[in-house]
């Protein structure tokens, strides 16, 4: 029984290989089985080039598709145009259809379909939008419908800080709304498409708890200006007002340069003298170092961290030695850093001849603690006898002072922390050198020597009849006795002899004697 089913089967096996016996032409319209999907076409019962026309028209109406995109809540309508949408994977489907087709004898045939209906083939579309032109479509249509996040804002008024609060921001995550449209496109159908944009929080980087813990003061400092004038008083007043009201997060760090900068005319700075190669020189925003050093000071008090700080060429007089910054680009610039878990706001303001700048904060340290600053001397150095530099608009003897004298410094500044009055801590912080400078004048050239005419005698004036005395002659009765006044040829005149002091007619113009620089420090004493 069993042999004669299995010739049977071969029999009939034999018999439908003729069916398939047909020319190449027919063969080659052999059509594609059920279960073969791209995307959410079927291509069952068409041939490989109708399949191919069918996924092409399938494609052109997808891309032909108008996407409602709603952001938060705003509509707006996008073509394939304004999303960048393209066709992604031609080639693979292409692939695909080529090794659908239905060929082989009828027992192929009959395995390949029954597979098919067990696990049907789908190739998907891969429909993809362009994220920048996403962006730049939501930005366009549905502007209104976001919002950045806004820092909260804080100013002292008189002796209160008024905030202005912070604000949430709302955003689209451009990469998660990419992938729905995406999706979206890559699903069945084509009579359009609507898609919720991805949003999401942004939250501020200044919160108005966060500026609500600002109220005690943690470091201040003044310097007077009283004796400048008004260009270098307006320079103090103008960058002043660039740093105060900074806030400084956890962290941050405030650049007293780029709070300035552009030191300019255009930017409210004057004329006024500045330190430059060891000589005093007018410049433009002259003076600004006071402010540096004032901040500085302020910042040592408030207890900061100090980023960058470096002294001035020569000594100021505004405070004591190792206690200056200065200015200069961002070679020589005042950097503070927040070391604190709460913000600070550093105001400054000019006022009555004075520079003061207060750090506010929230108060951690214990009261308990003090810290003080030391400045220590460690050698004067005499800047020497003074320059004279000709100048020929000046008169004879005419003497104009440009530059005073400084004296040279070594010094170094230490921080000292007391507890309950008892030293605890002394940390050495600065170590500095400031360059002795010669005083400078403009003198003018010197006066010209002025010569006596040569004396003559008219020639009808009679001589004078006189009797020489010489070496031991005797005066006798009716001879003339010399004037002693009178010099006679060969006379000499000994250290006894008087007559008017040698020299020029007049002397310079200014009569104060100039000594030497002592070289002690101040006060004449002896510096450590």
């Amino acid at each position: 029984m069993r042999k004669n089913a299995w010739i049977a089967g071969v029999t009939a096996v034999m018999a439908a290989g003729l069916i398939i016996m047909t020319p190449v032409s027919a063969r080659a319209e052999a059509v594609i089985p059920a279960g073969i999907y791209v995307g959410g076409l079927s291509l069952e019962g068409m041939t490989e080039m109708e399949a191919e026309e069918a996924v092409k028209d399938y494609v052109e109406a997808k891309l032909d598709q108008v996407v409602t995109l709603d952001v938060n809540g705003t509509q707006a309508e996008a073509s394939a145009e304004d999303l960048g949408l393209s066709w992604g994977n031609p080639d693979a489907v292409s692939e695909a259809l080529k090794g659908s087709e239905v060929k082989g004898n009828l027992i192929k045939r009959y395995m390949k379909k029954r597979d098919l209906q067990e696990n049907p083939v789908k190739v998907d579309l891969e429909m993809n939008v362009d994220q920048e032109k996403v962006a730049a479509f939501v930005s366009e249509k549905c502007g209104a419908a976001i919002a950045e996040a806004q820092d909260a804002t804080i100013v002292k008024e008189g002796e209160e800080f008024i905030i202005t609060p912070s604000v949430t921001g709302i955003a689209v995550d451009m990469e998660a709304t990419e992938k729905a449209i995406n999706d979206a496109l890559n699903e069945e159908g084509t009579d359009g498409i609507a898609i919720a944009a991805v949003i999401t929080e942004t939250e501020p980087r200044i919160k108005t708890e966060d500026l609500s813990e600002i109220k005690d003061v943690l470091g201040t400092f003044s310097t007077s200006f009283s004796s400048s004038g008004w260009a270098r008083s307006t320079n103090l007043e103008v960058g002043t007002s660039k740093i105060n009201g900074r806030v400084l997060m956890p962290g941050d760090v405030l650049s007293g340069y780029e709070c300035m900068a552009p030191l300019t005319l255009d930017n409210g700075y004057k004329m006024a003298t500045a330190y430059e190669n060891g000589r005093s020189v007018d410049s433009i925003a002259g003076g600004v170092c006071q402010i540096a050093t004032t901040l500085y000071n302020a910042a040592l008090n408030a207890e900061l961290e100090i980023v960058q700080r470096q002294n001035h060429s020569m000594t100021v007089s505004y405070v004591e030695h190792s206690m200056d910054a200065a200015i200069a680009g961002t070679y020589k610039d005042i950097k503070i850093g927040n070391p604190y878990d709460t913000p600070i706001y550093v105001e400054g303001y000019t006022s009555g001849k004075k520079l003061i700048f207060t750090i506010y904060g929230k108060e951690t340290r214990p009261e308990n603690r003090e810290v003080k600053y030391e400045s220590k001397t460690l050698q004067w150095i005499n800047p020497g006898d003074p320059i004279e530099e000709v100048d020929p608009t000046l008169q004879p003897g005419e003497r104009v002072q440009v530059q005073s004298s400084h004296t040279g410094i070594r010094s170094e500044l230490y921080k000292c922390v007391y507890i309950d009055g008892e030293l605890t801590e002394r940390t050495l912080l600065n170590k500095d050198s400031y360059n002795a400078s010669k005083a400078i004048y403009r003198v003018g050239p010197p006066a010209p020597v002025e010569t006596a005419p040569a004396e003559t005698v008219p020639a009808e004036t009679a001589p004078v009849e006189t009797t020489p005395v010489g070496p031991g002659s005797v005066t006798g009765p009716g001879s003339v006795t010399p004037d002693p006044n009178v010099v006679g040829p060969g006379a000499l005149i000994g250290p006894s002899s008087t007559g008017p002091a040698a020299g020029p007619a007049s002397g310079p113009a200014e009569t104060t004697a100039q000594s030497p620089v002592s070289p002690l420090g101040p006060g004449g004493t002896q510096g450590p």
